[in-house]
Formats: C-alpha cells, structure tokens, sequence
C-alpha cells in the first residue's frame, strides 16, 4: 500500500470512529509473546503456545497436530514470528465438526464498535496467511454475550505462499456488547467446518452463531496440511491500515493481563531446575515460620507484576522438579504440597501446613517456587 493510500484509509477510519495510536483491537497479533512454550503438540481446544490466541474445536475437529511459534513471516512486513499448525493425520469433517484459531477481546476494550446502537460500526480484520492448501476458508465474528455472529469467507489463491487479507463487516445494530471484563467480542479464522457451522447470509449478524459456508476448504482432512497466520489487526472502519506495531514489552506486559509467569520468557512452566541446570530467575523465595501449635507454616503473598483481567487460576511449581502444585525446600529440593487462597486480579497466597522444620524448629528454612496466573477469557 502506498503512503498516500494508507493515509486515505487511516483518515477514512479515522472518520468511522476509529485510526489513531491502539487501533489495534488484538493484542500480540504479531505473534510475539508465547509465555506457555513455542510448542505444543495435541493440545486440543484451548491455550498452548502463543498468548492470546487459542485453538478451538467442536467434536474433536482438530484431531491430532502441532501448534507453535514460528520463525516464518511474508517478507518486508516488519514481521519476523507467525503462529503455525502442522496436521497430524487426516479428520474426517462431519456435520458437528468444527475446527478455527479463536481470539477473544474483553468488553471493555470494544466499547468503540457502538454494537447495539443505530451508530455501530464497520470492523476491518486484516491479517498476513500461509498454507499448504489453496482454496476459500471462513473468517467469522461473534459478540459473545447474545451469541450472535457474522460469517464472511476469504481465498488462499496459492499453496506455501504468503498472502495479505483483509475482510470488513458491518457493525451489529442488535445486540449491545457489556461494557465488563467478560468476553465480549470474537475473531475466529476456520480450518474447518461441518454442514451445523454453515452459513448462508454472508456479511450479515444473525440470532445463530455460524462459522463458515458451504464452500469452507476442510484443512484438517489433510495429513501434514500446514497453516501459518500473523500480521493479525482489528480496526474500527472499512479500510485496513498498516499493521499496528508495537515495542515487544508492550505487548508481553497487554498479555499479562490474560496470563502471567514468575518464570524468564523463553522458560516453559512446569520445567524442572534441577542443579541449577534451567534458570532460578524470577522464582520465588520464601521462608517458614514456627508455630507452637502448628508447627512449621509457609505463608506467601505474591502480588502480581499486571494487574490481570480478573481473579486467576493461579499454579506454584517446584522449583527443582517442575512438578505442580508444590513448593522445593532449598537447598534440599525436597517438595511439599502447596495451597492456594485469597486470589484477585493483584495476587495470590501460597501456603502449606506440612513443611519440615530441618533442624530449624525456631525459625524458618528458605522455600522457592515458580507459579503461573491464567485469566485468560
């Protein structure tokens, strides 16, 4: 796009209700941030690598693959990460199956679209995409709370070629988004869909929650079938504008919103340390206490660095083992079990009653752990 062009359409959107610094609705759309791991294999609906953005399936649709972090990106886009499937073995589609790449917005950060309203607003999504299988595939949006959705297709014109899209949807009239934490508004880029997910009315907010058409190209039937997505953009108006780039810490600290670890970046939760052999940076350190009564106690308040979305599911991990829901005795590497209470979007206490005194019955003995925070929506 030439500067002239993209200043037309950034003025464009501007006048829509949109343009400007934080246009961009989707956080880590350039596929960043991927605090989980790089790589995930057979991990099902759910959050596994890249943060943000999960893989979701009805009736098993997915089967068996490898989602990761990977190093492809189109050439001269300032990218330099996408997020890529890899298929293992062949799933039949049947009318219950479904299978896409799903990105949830809170409510709060979407209030812009005026959903509900006679003034609701066009929404542009553009994105860069890779496959190994050419043809038409679905790019949905949902809002969530009154399960409405809007179903538009796109084409991948050639194989293990990268190429630029951009899809624009008019703005839903009928239903407001709340104005919460709560998942508020949906992307879903279709890998696959049954005859159930089949829409007929493209570009139009229906009562019934589809994904695709009848014309979606089913890439999960294929084994090895490979699909890569980055470049991901969300926009208020009807012109897509240059992606939205961002400094890295920004990004990772828009994700610790969702998600948090005490862990480095680059460390997969749950990893074991034994002998120093990962990283003890950004572990936890704590001591017990002697209590007559009690005995020894370990009690712990982390506050976290982002306040997050809401209170999370929080997870301490031995230090040494990598094993959940424990606590390593230092420098014994000893585990105990460990609890968890008063949660909220600040922080979390640890505790555990069934420590060992080591010798120490007057005082306290050094514990570390790990500990990860999903609040993710």
């Amino acid at each position: 796009m030439s500067k002239a062009a993209e200043l037309a359409s950034l003025i464009g959107n501007i006048n829509a209700g949109g343009g400007g610094v934080n246009r961009n609705v989707i956080i880590n759309g350039a596929m960043n941030v991927a605090q989980r791991g790089t790589s995930a294999t057979n991990p099902g609906g759910g959050y596994a690598t890249l943060d943000r953005f999960r893989m979701s399936q009805n009736s098993s649709g997915l089967g068996n693959f490898v989602m990761s972090q990977d190093a492809s990106a189109p050439t001269g886009s300032g990218f330099s990460k996408s997020l890529k499937l890899v298929k293992d073995g062949a799933t039949t589609m049947g009318s219950g199956n479904s299978a896409y790449i799903h990105y949830n917005a809170e409510g709060l950060d979407v209030q812009r679209l005026c959903y509900g309203t006679s003034d609701a607003k066009p929404v542009t999504i553009s994105f860069w995409v890779k496959s190994s299988i050419a043809g038409t595939y679905g790019l949905s949006l949902g809002d969530g709370a009154a399960n409405r959705g809007n179903v538009q297709t796109y084409a991948i014109s050639a194989t293990n070629t990268w190429e630029y899209k951009s899809v624009t949807f008019v703005g839903d009239t009928g239903a407001v988004i709340p104005n919460d934490n709560t998942a508020g508004f949906s992307i879903h880029w279709v890998l696959g869909a049954g005859t159930n997910y089949h829409e007929t009315s493209l570009n139009a907010w229906t009562a019934t929650h589809k994904l695709s058409t009848s014309s979606q190209t089913q890439w999960p039937q294929t084994d090895d079938a490979e699909f890569y997505l980055t470049g991901c953009q969300a926009e208020v108006g009807q012109n897509p504008t240059e992606f939205e780039h961002e400094p890295f810490g920004r990004t990772y600290e828009k994700c610790e919103r969702y998600f948090q670890k005490s862990h480095i970046h680059s460390e997969v939760p749950g990893s074991a340390q034994n002998g120093g052999s990962g990283t003890y940076l950004g572990a936890v350190v704590t001591m017990s206490n002697y209590n007559t009564q009690y005995g020894q106690l370990m009690y712990h308040y982390e506050q976290f660095r982002t306040k997050m979305r809401a209170a999370p599911t929080a997870v301490a991990y031995n230090l040494y083992s990598g094993t959940a829901a424990r606590i390593g005795h230092y420098n014994s590497g000893d585990d105990h079990t460990v609890s968890y209470a008063h949660q909220s979007e600040n922080g979390f206490r640890a505790y555990a009653t069934s420590v060992n005194a080591y010798g120490n019955n007057n005082g306290g003995d050094h514990y570390q752990f790990h500990y990860t925070a999903d609040a993710e929506l």
